[in-house]
């Protein structure tokens, strides 16, 4: 796993903190490498040959998959161990933040703002559907706050989400952006020169940053619910020297005037939401669009794009990781709700964005199911107006 890159408000583990990291990781690749693919084993000499004696068919989808394979001791142990690595992971990167949170929230106050911008907006109402769960387990979720100008959450995402993808999204975590700027748009839209763009569910920036580089002339927003990922994405930014205009805000409405803007972006947001939610964030990407504007939206693959056993094992997030809506977002037809939210047919496209980052294959095998998306490629949803 390369070294994720230094900036001055990410957290600094000592030697044992950074030895805990290390040990998570190492089992996560142990996991990924040695144990999981003996699922699929145990799926096709085992539990796959029970169901066809007992209906003279092979299952036929992941919902069949799972009842079958939730009777599995080996499933089981595997399972267990996924969910205490993803506790571990968290828990060794909260107790470097804890140690030094005084001094990261004072640094994060001296970045200031010189380059860009920070809005926060203590009356929003946050959804419920950011505050019933922790999201992936991340203690706190994104809305967690425990100190005035807490950047805790932020903090813990930035070196987490590393730890998590075990460096798969490149020292600077933006490979998402990355994906997109340099294998989609570049690529199919070599003319194209936003002038403001726009990017949804922001985290921490890191998906943001690459729209900085890519069009420099451009304004640059980037919103989120979450203060504490807000302030600690805006002095990230400072500290990088990159112009980003932050505000808390909500996706399905924000305050932005109606064609505001000629590029709006997305990075593995939808699954955090419901449908419901879904259909109202794409049709506010309708509205905030100007003529002619774009918006692009970056996600792991859907369950139509799987083979049934690669699908169970993908929706291990929503049963065990404290995704709910992550299964729902993967059933979508995406053309109807496009259309829906105003976009015509004929502008819609469903493509893939080979990885923008990442050059190391992380493990042998056909699938690993132990990342964000299929190995090499994210999932585009791409519509103009």
């Amino acid at each position: 796993m390369n070294k994720q890159s230094e900036h001055s408000i990410l957290p600094k583990a000592n030697h044992d903190e950074l030895a805990r990291q290390n040990f998570v990781g190492s089992l996560k690749v142990y996991l990924a490498r040695n144990i999981t693919p003996g699922n699929q084993i145990v799926y096709e000499k085992l539990a796959k040959p029970k169901f066809e004696q007992e209906y003279q068919r092979a299952p036929q989808n992941r919902h069949e998959i799972r009842r079958l394979m939730e009777n599995e001791s080996y499933y089981r142990w595997w399972s267990a161990l996924r969910r205490t690595t993803q506790e571990m992971l968290w828990d060794s990167v909260n107790s470097s933040i804890e140690r030094q949170l005084p001094e990261l929230v004072e640094c994060t106050r001296r970045q200031g703002n010189k380059l860009g911008s920070l809005t926060l907006n203590p009356d929003l109402k946050i959804p419920a559907y950011q505050t019933a769960v922790d999201i992936h387990c991340m203690p706190g979720g994104y809305q967690g706050e425990f100190t005035e100008d807490d950047v805790a959450a932020g903090a813990l995402y930035d070196r987490g989400v590393y730890l998590y993808a075990l460096g798969q999204l490149g020292p600077l975590n933006d490979d998402m952006g990355q994906s997109v700027v340099q294998n989609y748009l570049k690529k199919q839209y070599p003319d194209f020169q936003p002038a403001r763009i726009l990017d949804l569910g922001c985290t921490v920036g890191h998906s943001t940053l690459p729209y900085v580089d890519a069009y420099p002339d451009a304004e640059v927003y980037a919103i989120d619910t979450g203060a504490a990922l807000l302030r600690y994405a805006h002095a990230r930014a400072e500290a990088m020297g990159k112009r980003v205009h932050f505000s808390q805000q909500n996706a399905e409405r924000t305050n932005f005037a109606d064609g505001s803007f000629d590029l709006i972006v997305s990075h593995i947001l939808l699954h955090e939401m419901p449908v419901s939610a879904i259909r109202n964030v794409l049709q506010e990407c309708y509205r905030l669009l100007a003529p002619g504007g774009m918006m692009v939206h970056a996600e792991a693959p859907l369950y139509g794009h799987m083979e049934a056993f690669n699908a169970f094992m993908f929706d291990w997030e929503t049963k065990n990781n404290n995704e709910p809506f992550w299964s729902a977002m993967r059933d979508l037809d995406w053309m109807e709700v496009a259309v829906g939210a105003g976009f015509e047919s004929e502008k819609v496209i469903q493509t893939f964005a080979a990885n923008g980052v990442w050059k190391e294959k992380f493990a042998g095998g056909k699938s690993q199911n132990d990342g964000f998306g299929r190995r090499g490629t994210w999932l585009i949803l791409a519509a103009s107006k």
